[in-house]
């Protein structure tokens, strides 16, 4: 037995030592902690600041008030009262006027039936204690000290509430039925809308991936094409259809468009792309040797589908499923659009903050969307954490085999959806070029003179091309430069840990609910980024957060096809981390930096819910100028600022299609060698 076997003879274990931390090491730590304090500053910052807002109540305590009235010959007999007091005689405000919003105020004067401005009378008010605060025209007195006034100047006195914490604007919330009707409307139309969507993208996907049909090429294309316009569009071509005035209205026989009905409509043909990636991908990789298994068996094609195609697809259409319920329940422009009378969450936020400048219940409202939103977020996590493998090396990939039938009836289902979508986009179209619906249908461009509408003009196109190129540009950057360093960090596991759940939090997040959240943060003067808000900048933010998660997702996935030998090697060589970052991982992942790029790029051009809020006269954006302009009665501009944002990223997607063939055919040689 040699002496280094021998158990006797063992060194003695001393203490475990930590290798030192190399210049790179420290270098991309740093850059992670960076990056996390930016989704810090702007993502979770801001959902504390609305979460608080939302438990923020504000309310008039008339006892805090002291008042005093001296006779005609201005002597005061030194008698006090409340405001409390005043209130129970005179019965001027009810308990329900006392509960109010952090902007609210309350004239005095109703507490004096006999007051006239007129009159000689003196009066006298004080705060009794601290908190409590009133205004004298624009003056703010919030001290302990007798104001004394005359009778024109005390008419100008108003109070302000005093601000507590509590759970009163919950309660008041769910104890309204019309606020809370708006649940049950948001479920329900975001269950039937999943249910619809799913079942025609998933027939759609089968028919494409387990059919020999023709132009399937040209499906996939029109099938991708709603991606490429805002919300509100499908909403608009559903007014000419089915309006009041509309082309084929008689096909709902006697139904109204103005509901659930326009809603669901319009969310199966915005959500249909999403849907439809999802499950195409998850058919697309199929076992060919369990069909083969089925048909030794004798099964029949329907058994088969229900033992073998099902089970294998099911992780894609639970999480197309959750997807499509997320994106229909936080949507704001289409039942914004084509809602009418019928109340959604979305539409409730948008209502209570600019319709009432109730910013606490809109707060309570975006709280209350939340919860459904990260439910279903989490539940789709969850279901795909415990998918596994459907994909082995000795799998045989399915090739599907030439069946008139199957082929026939795959080509007819496929142009019916490809009719339904084209055929909105086309009413759009036509709508835009037509003078006056339905009275005058003759041609013109009259519609695409934006300038002389409501909404921000031309000006707002631009505005949104510029605010797409600089969330292209910016969260391109931010997000691979992030998840390269998330990937490719030695050690440090609690704090990668920590930056991919920051990373994956903006997913379940609405963009309402963010956009709202951005008020309350960056609007705030005592806050150093005050100055953004307003600006164009704090929109590429919004919108660089908002969808930083799939972009994440997708550099992860890119980078996670690189193996760590590349880093052991630059190390060995003695290559700075950022050398090898620029000549090796950009280049090789060049494909998915432009893809992230033009992803952020489109939703930029088309999002709504996220920078309605945000907005200033100078920043307005394309897709809330087809907001505006359609709240304004403009329907045919409307439609055809929507269908430029349409052929801009169309014309977007072509030119990523170009660049990508050029400069890929440059950097990735090596994957044809």
């Amino acid at each position: 037995m040699s002496v280094l076997s021998s158990t006797s003879n063992k060194l003695p274990e001393g203490p475990v030592v930590k290798g030192k931390l190399s210049r790179d090491d420290i270098m991309m730590r740093g850059g992670m902690m960076v990056i996390a304090l930016y989704l810090v500053i702007t993502l979770a910052f801001p959902l504390y600041a609305m979460l608080s807002k939302s438990f923020s109540t504000y309310r008039m305590e008339l006892s805090q008030y002291e008042f005093q009235v001296s006779d005609e010959n201005g002597v005061f007999d030194g008698t006090i009262l409340t405001g409390a007091q005043l209130n129970r005689e005179t019965g001027a405000y009810e308990d329900l006027e006392l509960s109010t919003g952090s902007d609210g105020r309350l004239p005095v004067t109703k507490f004096f039936p006999d007051f006239s401005f007129r009159s000689p009378v003196m009066y006298m008010v004080r705060n009794k204690a601290a908190g409590g605060r009133f205004l004298v025209g624009s003056k703010l007195h919030n001290d302990l000290e007798w104001v004394t006034l005359d009778s024109n100047t005390f008419r100008r006195v108003q109070l302000r509430p005093v601000k507590a914490t509590g759970v009163d604007n919950f309660v008041n919330y769910f104890s309204t039925p019309a606020l809370f009707n708006s649940i049950k409307n948001s479920l329900w139309i975001a269950v039937i809308s999943t249910i619809v969507t799913v079942t025609l993208a998933f027939w759609f996907a089968y028919s494409l991936n387990r059919s020999c049909m023709r132009y399937k090429g040209v499906f996939r294309l029109i099938a991708m094409a709603p991606i490429l316009v805002p919300s509100l569009l499908p909403g608009i071509a559903l007014v000419y259809l089915f309006g009041n005035q509309g082309m084929i209205k008689e096909l709902l026989f006697g139904a109204s468009i103005y509901g659930p009905i326009g809603i669901v409509i319009g969310s199966v043909f915005f959500t249909f792309p999403h849907a439809f990636m999802i499950i195409s991908t998850a058919l697309a990789i199929s076992d060919a040797r369990l069909y083969e298994a089925a048909t030794s068996l004798r099964a029949s094609p329907w058994r088969t589908f229900w033992t073998v195609t099902i089970p294998g697809a099911r992780y894609g259409l639970i999480s197309a499923a959750f997807v499509v319920f997320n994106l229909v329940i936080t949507d704001f422009g289409l039942p914004k659009v084509i809602g009418g009378q019928f109340n959604v969450l979305a539409v409730d936020i948008y209502k209570q903050v600019i319709g009432q400048q109730n910013f606490e219940m809109g707060a309570v409202v975006s709280v209350v969307l939340v919860v459904p939103a990260i439910l279903a977020f989490g539940i789709d996590r969850l279901v795909q954490s415990k998918q596994v493998a459907l994909l082995s090396a000795r799998s045989v990939p399915y090739q599907p085999q030439p069946n008139e039938r199957v082929d026939r009836l795959s080509l007819a289902y496929c142009t019916l959806v490809a009719v339904f979508i084209v055929g909105i986009l086309a009413v759009c179209q036509f709508a835009a070029l037509i003078k006056f619906w339905p009275y005058d249908l003759s041609l013109s461009l009259n519609n695409y003179q934006f300038d002389k509408m409501d909404g921000g003009g031309w000006g707002s196109y631009y505005n949104s091309i510029k605010l797409g190129l600089l969330t292209a540009v910016a969260g391109t950057a931010i997000v691979f430069f992030g998840a390269y360093l998330v990937e490719k960090s030695n050690g440090f596991k609690l704090g990668r840990a920590l930056f991919q759940m920051f990373a994956m939090l903006p997913m379940a997040i609405p963009g309402m609910v963010l956009g709202l959240a951005y008020i309350f943060f960056f609007n705030n003067p005592s806050n150093p980024l005050n100055g953004i808000y307003g600006t164009m900048a704090i929109l590429v933010i919004c919108s660089v957060t908002h969808f930083y998660t799939v972009s994440h997702l997708t550099a992860v996935t890119a980078l996670k096809q690189m193996d760590r030998e590349f880093e052991s090697v630059s190390a060995s060589l003695k290559q700075p981390t950022m050398k090898l970052f620029t000549r090796v991982t950009v280049p090789v992942c060049l494909p998915s930096v432009l893809d992230i790029s033009i992803y952020l790029f489109v939703n930029a051009m088309t999002t709504v819910s996220a920078v309605v809020f945000l907005y200033s006269p100078k920043t307005s954006l394309a897709s809330i100028a087809v907001l505006n302009m359609d709240d304004a009665g403009d329907i045919a501009p409307a439609a055809a600022m929507g269908m430029m944002i349409f052929y801009t990223n169309a014309a977007a997607r072509i030119i990523h299609l170009l660049v990508s063939k050029g400069v890929l055919t440059r950097t990735q040689a090596w994957r044809t060698r």
